[in-house]
């Protein structure tokens, strides 16, 4: 019963944040974390590495789409955005052509990477640009984390990057809004997690997309943030704990070198496991794993 009135509590006042004037509510608090791969416009690997042709064009796609979704939040009302660089060595968007209304993360050495920033005062949490998770047969660019992860695993439910931090978001009680990315990405993310999902072009192999215009893409986003922020949006239901943590990779010597983080045991030649008290600390364990021990 406490449970039940606690969850009608909290929807309550997820609905009187987003239901008031602009003039009567606080800011709204957004977090947007932004990946490269599944930016409309992007077509080929090369796109998305400083040493690839066409790596320029795709920074500013990156940039405009962002900016797109801001101005979508700040014609809502006032609001209080956070732009995390989630791609790579997290230097790609072009700092000095964003939305001067927000503050942006750069740089890839940060204990929770892709949702650095986020904790528990956001009221919901905003996807760009992600891919789907490795192993997908035809998605685009599709990977988890580094080439050097074949599989992860929370309780034992396959995830990927969206789906990880989707994981991370829900154990602090911030839904996800909105995800873009190619369309293996979206059919596979909007699966298990609620959200308005955004395909910016269609996967057609790893290595090959069929493409929206540009500006098609950024319409479709404004389109989906604006439902996003006028839904009601629902709480989400947070990962059970203690968390079973499973992460196959594609050397089997790293697997012999990460037992010795204590707590860590191999299972077979290519996959380790343990167990995390909470979100927070799995996430950082597994990211420890596949971007700083694993090659």
């Amino acid at each position: 019963m406490l449970r039940h009135l606690s969850r009608t509590v909290a929807g309550t006042a997820f609905f009187v944040l987003f239901a008031l004037p602009a003039a009567a509510q606080r800011p709204l608090r957004i977090f947007i974390s932004v990946d490269m791969e599944g930016i409309g416009g992007i077509g080929t690997p090369a796109m998305t590495s400083p040493t690839g042709k066409d790596y320029a064009l795709g920074r500013k796609l990156m940039t405009d789409e962002v900016n797109a979704v801001i101005g979508a939040i700040f014609q809502r009302g006032p609001a209080e955005v956070l732009v995390n660089d989630s791609h790579g060595d997290m230097q790609n968007l072009l700092h000095s052509e964003l939305d001067p209304r927000v503050s942006y993360i750069q740089g890839a050495v940060k204990p929770v990477g892709m949702v650095e920033g986020l904790d528990s005062t956001y009221d919901g949490a905003i996807f760009i640009g992600y891919h789907s998770r490795a192993g997908t047969p035809n998605g685009f660019l599709a990977h988890t984390g580094t080439g050097a992860v074949k599989g992860l695993w929370l309780n034992d439910v396959e995830v990927g990057e969206g789906e990880l931090n989707a994981t991370y978001a829900a154990s602090l009680g911030v839904p996800v809004l909105v995800a873009s990315g190619d369309s293996a990405f979206v059919e596979q993310f909007t699966r298990t997690v609620r959200a308005q999902g955004v395909a910016t072009k269609h996967a057609i192999t790893p290595q090959a997309a069929r493409l929206l215009h540009p500006q098609v893409v950024r319409d479709r986003l404004v389109a989906a943030t604006r439902r996003a922020l006028d839904a009601r949006p629902a709480k989400p239901t947070p990962i059970a704990t203690p968390i079973r943590v499973r992460l196959r990779l594609s050397d089997v010597t790293v697997t012999q070198i990460l037992q010795a983080i204590p707590g860590v045991k191999q299972t077979d030649g290519y996959t380790v496991e343990f167990t995390a008290r909470s979100m927070p600390e799995a996430y950082r364990l597994i990211r420890l794993m596949y971007r700083f021990v694993s090659v």
